[in-house]
């Protein structure tokens, strides 16, 4: 029945309604004008989705014949991603307005990603995965180029499409070369062709859908964009591509080798072992050099999705489980950070180089407090609520003989700790020297410390997200 779909698709459906019937109303309006209202909008109706999806209980319930998959992990990635969205456009208002960027399309076309991410996290099919990574890429791409007169933000936007469209070429192959040889694209139809034992031509479609979508999630070695694009972007995009379009990808990633090739996890498990550990190296030893903080970052993520392979790697309920907290975990942090970020200015120009936070905890001790806090949890320090993720993935690639990646990944966080200590030394024990300018933003205030504060008080019990994600996982791999 074509009703009993749109009802298992309704959130990703009004959520487009809403963006569209946004766009017309703005375009014959009052257009830019009506942008900071867009924009406040836009993050109840995706704050309201995320509860609405989280209260909206268990059971798996499946649309389009197979193509639309709603269950306990689709919605765990989906909550992640609306409330990330919403945050980083709460965040992003006061800086968008200082700078004259705040165009009226910017929420739309976040609102517009995060139904993608949607459609991506809940894909049972090849078709769907794709039409929801296109619907996702091409939104990001323009967001990434938003600063129209800044070269920077222009070579952002051309470098992440020109590289996102290599990506989703070898997506697309992949996909084509698992159909011809499965004879389906649904994720169910590929797992009975493959339980047989795997044939040359579905390994190869296998290998070309993995590297299309590390390419997605930045993992090395497909990672050539992400310093240039963080970096080019405009820092509230920065803080957007850092966050829900990782958890998107990640969760769909996690969909493709537990849905379409459960059965043949010794295959894919090699290789996603391979990009964690060439992802943590590469993200831990390239940041030490970085002095722009949006760079510094840009590596960090990249680390950070290696330590989140670890936990697909293991191919296991609990791995899934560590993979969903990591992910948790990683962008509640980044809020915190990005939030920061936000708020560096010198003389009202926002400025990005590190050193420029030389002895900053003379000046505000207590954000520096909050930021020593974050850089900590990054960096995996216990007992902060970052150790806990890097030790659920850890364990996860333990438990199922995977030893030496553990070791990997513990050696990787130990060269990795470098470069968020640095930030730490410049503000305690840096020279004392003229730096930022003091102030900050109320919302931005808000976030640094609620991200802070999480980073302390979630050892406690993690608020509940173990429990959550492993109901999630445990309806993922079965």
């Amino acid at each position: 029945m074509i009703s009993a779909d749109i009802s298992v698709v309704l959130p990703e459906l009004l959520l487009a309604v809403f963006a569209m019937g946004a766009l017309l109303i703005t375009v014959y309006t009052s257009k830019d004008k009506a942008a900071p209202m867009v924009l406040w909008t836009t993050s109840v109706v995706l704050l309201a989705t995320a509860i609405w999806i989280a209260l909206s209980g268990g059971g798996t319930r499946v649309a389009f014949g197979g193509m639309f998959v709603d269950d306990g992990f689709a919605r765990f990635a989906k909550v992640t991603i609306l409330l990330s969205a919403a945050a980083i456009l709460l965040m992003s208002q006061e800086y968008m307005l200082k700078r004259d960027l705040l165009r009226f399309e910017y929420p739309i076309l976040v609102t517009l990603a995060v139904v993608g991410m949607m459609m991506m996290v809940s894909a049972g099919d090849l078709m769907a995965l794709y039409m929801g990574l296109e619907l996702q890429s091409l939104a990001l791409y323009v967001v990434a180029s938003l600063r129209r007169d800044s070269v920077k933000s222009t070579e952002a936007g051309l470098k992440y499409f020109v590289l996102g469209a290599l990506s989703s070429g070898l997506l697309l192959y992949g996909a084509s070369l698992t159909y011809g040889y499965a004879g389906t694209t649904l994720f169910t139809g590929i797992v009975e062709a493959a339980s047989e034992g795997i044939s040359l031509g579905l390994l190869f479609g296998l290998v070309f859908l993995i590297a299309g979508l590390a390419f997605k999630v930045s993992a090395a070695p497909f990672h050539m964009w992400t310093p240039d694009v963080y970096e080019g972007s405009p820092t509230p995009v920065t803080a957007f591509l850092a966050t829900a379009p990782k958890v998107a990808a990640m969760a769909l990633f996690a969909r493709v080798v537990h849905d379409a090739f459960s059965g043949v996890v010794s295959d894919w498990q090699q290789i996603v072992a391979f990009l964690s550990v060439v992802s943590m190296f590469l993200g831990a030893i390239a940041a030490i050099g970085q002095q722009n903080i949006k760079r510094l970052m840009a590596y960090s993520s990249i680390a950070h999705m290696g330590f989140a392979l670890m936990g697909l790697a293991a191919g296991t309920v609990f791995g899934v489980q560590a993979m969903l907290i990591y992910m948790a975990i990683y962008v509640a942090m980044n809020i915190g950070t990005f939030a920061f970020i936000l708020s560096m200015e010198k003389d009202g120009q926002p400025v990005t180089d590190i050193a420029s936070l030389q002895m900053y905890s003379k000046r505000e001790p207590l954000k520096a407090l909050a930021v020593l806090v974050l850089m900590f949890s990054l960096a995996g320090v216990p007992p902060l609520v970052g150790f806990f993720g890097k030790f659920y993935v850890l364990r996860a690639a333990y438990d199922a003989g995977l030893g030496w990646l553990a070791v990997a990944g513990v050696i990787a966080s130990v060269i990795g700790a470098f470069y968020y200590l640095r930030i730490v030394y410049y503000m305690y024990f840096g020279e004392d020297k003229e730096g930022l300018d003091s102030g900050m933003n109320p919302v931005l205030w808000g976030f640094l410390m609620a991200s802070a504060g999480v980073m302390l008080l979630g050892v406690i019990n993690l608020f509940g997200v173990e429990g959550v994600a492993a109901a999630a996982a445990a309806t993922l791999v079965n």
